[in-house]
């Protein structure tokens, strides 16, 4: 059994709780949290599992981490904090753990990865011993080995398009959805995710990942943005409510251009209601999908739905991107230390259980 910590327990953390709990190769050995109120209470609790697991939550970082556990599943955010979170993973790795997670951006195309970010890591690699993995949690297998794969089934291959298309009125996380996307914000409030550069930066790995794959050379990676707003004002059980005049759905793509076209895209399509930007694409049953789409010869079209807690898509998303990481620990620690990304982790079969 690899003993493996879980560090972080918001929407990816109470996912990968359950995720290490059920996986048979792995002994859930402690549960890192930052909010105090949460320390002292039980992983069960915290996961949402209706019964204890009998682990109880730390703010105690050392003390966790001095028991040298084989595994770490990184779920603290890094959207806000990255030199944090990229200091608490080096910190991991330099003691040996094999560390899974989806909270640095830049190391979605690891080989491509900046200098500065690569060297520290190869650097508490070599240290250690342990490993890294990054993978995406929106979800990053929608956006890398699905499409691959999916790439491989038809005899041409035109452009490669990666959607997620969600309402977000129901997602468990208001500050993001308001505040990082702008949901309910006057049309000329700048969201931080949908600033210029910003997007390129966060999936542009993602693209140059899957052009290394197909053999592609990339002109560049650009980006557009386009938002609209709520004709009426409407109300969520969520988060309340938004106001007319208000950004209600976004729509954003990243773009690998090859040969002067977009021919690798990831694209989101959000919305805070149903009603706002109904020529834009729908999930089928108008709450949330991913979807992969090869345009070439044959057609190839795939639409994923997934939910989790009581049905929620968002928390769908999140589980089986966290299914993803955490399936790869076992392999990752018989594979020899180092940096890993998504072509270098096969994709792990389930388990009946």
């Amino acid at each position: 059994m690899v003993s493996t910590i879980v560090w972080g327990t918001g929407n990816v953390g109470r996912a990968a709780i359950r995720a290490v709990t059920a996986h048979p190769a792995l002994e859930l050995t402690a549960v890192i949290v930052h909010n105090p109120g949460k320390v002292g209470r039980d992983a069960g609790d915290l996961a949402g599992l209706g019964h204890d697991l009998g682990v109880t939550a730390t703010a105690d970082v050392e003390a966790a981490l001095s028991t040298r556990p084989g595994a770490v599943v990184y779920a603290a955010s890094g959207d806000v904090r990255p030199d944090d979170a990229l200091a608490d993973i080096l910190k991991a790795v330099g003691m040996g753990a094999v560390v899974v997670t989806p909270s640095l951006y830049a190391l979605y195309d690891q080989r491509n990865a900046p200098p500065g970010l690569r060297e520290p890591i190869l650097a508490a690699v070599k240290e250690g011993g342990g490993s890294l993995f990054v993978s995406g949690v929106d979800p990053g297998w929608g956006n890398d080995v699905l499409p691959l794969l999916i790439s491989g089934l038809g005899a041409r291959t035109d452009v490669i398009r990666c959607q997620e298309i969600f309402d977000y009125s129901a997602y468990d996380q208001e500050d993001a959805v308001r505040y990082l996307v702008g949901m309910g914000q006057p049309m000329d409030y700048e969201p931080p995710m949908l600033a210029a550069t910003i997007p390129a930066m966060v999936w542009g790995g993602q693209i140059r990942l899957m052009a290394r794959a197909l053999g592609a050379e990339l002109d560049e990676v650009r980006e557009t943005v386009d938002r609209r707003a709520l004709d009426t004002t409407v109300t969520t059980a969520a988060m309340g409510t938004f106001e007319a005049g208000t950004q209600g759905a976004v729509r954003f793509e990243v773009q690998g251009i090859v040969g002067g076209t977009p021919r690798i895209v990831i694209e989101h399509v959000t919305r805070i209601h149903a009603s706002c930007a109904p020529d834009w694409p729908a999930p089928p049953d108008g709450v949330g999908a991913h979807r992969v789409i090869i345009e070439g010869r044959p057609r190839i079209e795939v639409t994923v739905e997934a939910a989790d807690e009581d049905g929620n898509r968002a928390a769908g998303g999140n589980a089986t991107a966290v299914g993803r990481l955490v399936n790869a620990i076992d392999w990752l620690v018989a594979a020899e230390p180092g940096l890993y990304d998504a072509l270098d982790v096969p994709l792990r079969p389930g388990r009946l259980s």
